[in-house]
């Protein structure tokens, strides 16, 4: 019997509403179901973040792998597309997937050594740029969702958001982030992203010092994926060094990186506003450290 993190169930629940109580329920079944199909062995203390269940497992012949159980979505059905074509450049290795379910089995990384853990910041966000500069070597096959279609719902969505932001200012950053995409949108990019590539999101191994862990892949610009690096561990003094330092490392271009980046504070912000919840002042902060940079 697999035991169920609460934080896991409540943060299922908070998200995905009925689907997800509906996954914790079926959780201990589906377990079993693919330690069983896959011939593993428990193997340690089960892990999870806010939408998965991770066991670490051993598979028959020995080798140490994680049995990954998760929702399949929209987010995470690209996963073990994007994880199959890095082909280990970068990233975790797939070692086996049930589409049906989005069941997958991984190898298995080093779990005590998070990227997070490291004390040195801009260390930390180094390693992401060169990661990312692995990453988005690939082009993202037909069939992924695209930057393309999500920047033309954040248009569509943002002149209700911005009814209801009654800040002006807040308001305004809101409007000029959206101004911004507006500029880009007709080049949205066909690179495979990370979209979520943060400090805890990088683990260890012996094969490599770092490798990308929980890719929610999409098609798009490379300026997409800074801002998990500009928002984990937030300090606005450091928004810029990070900004220069990461563009410099993937060879972008700053002014579409930076409208890119725009792109992302949006996202957040009309999700913070349709959810009732106020707007991330990070996100804000980002915005302002940002609005004005010509170079």
């Amino acid at each position: 019997m697999i035991d169920i993190p609460a934080e896991l169930a409540e943060a299922q629940v908070k998200f995905n509403k009925e689907a997800g109580r509906a996954f914790i329920a079926a959780l201990p079944d589906l377990a079993a179901r693919f330690l069983d199909r896959w011939e593993l062995r428990l193997a340690g203390t089960p892990m999870h973040g806010v939408s998965a269940l991770v066991l670490p497992v051993d598979r028959a012949d020995g080798t140490p792998a994680v049995l990954k159980l998760q929702i399949r979505d929209h987010e995470s059905e690209g996963e073990p597309v994007a994880l199959r074509l890095w082909a280990g450049d970068g990233a975790v290795r797939l070692l086996d997937h049930d589409e049906p379910t989005g069941t997958m089995l991984l190898e298995r990384l080093d779990s005590s050594r998070m990227l997070a853990h490291q004390p040195d910041v801009h260390e930390g966000v180094l390693v992401i740029a060169r990661l990312l500069a692995h990453l988005h070597a690939t082009t993202a096959p037909p069939g992924m969702r695209r930057l393309g279609d999500i920047a033309a719902s954040m248009l569509e969505r943002t002149p209700a958001v911005l009814d209801r932001i009654p800040d002006p200012e807040a308001r305004g950053l809101v409007a000029d982030c959206a101004a911004a995409v507006r500029e880009v949108a007709d080049e949205p990019g066909d690179r495979l992203l990370h979209w979520d590539l943060h400090d805890e999101n990088v683990l260890a191994a012996d094969r490599a010092p770092w490798l990308a862990i929980d890719p929610k892949p999409l098609a798009g610009d490379p300026g997409f994926d800074l801002w998990p690096a500009l928002a984990n561990n937030f300090d606005p003094g450091d928004v810029l060094w990070r900004f220069d330092a990461m563009t410099e490392v993937l060879g972008l271009d700053r002014a579409r990186a930076r409208a890119w980046t725009y792109g992302r504070v949006l996202q957040n912000c009309l999700w913070e506003t349709e959810e009732g919840r106020p707007l991330d002042q990070a996100d804000l902060e980002i915005a302002r450290c940002l609005r004005g940079r010509t170079a």
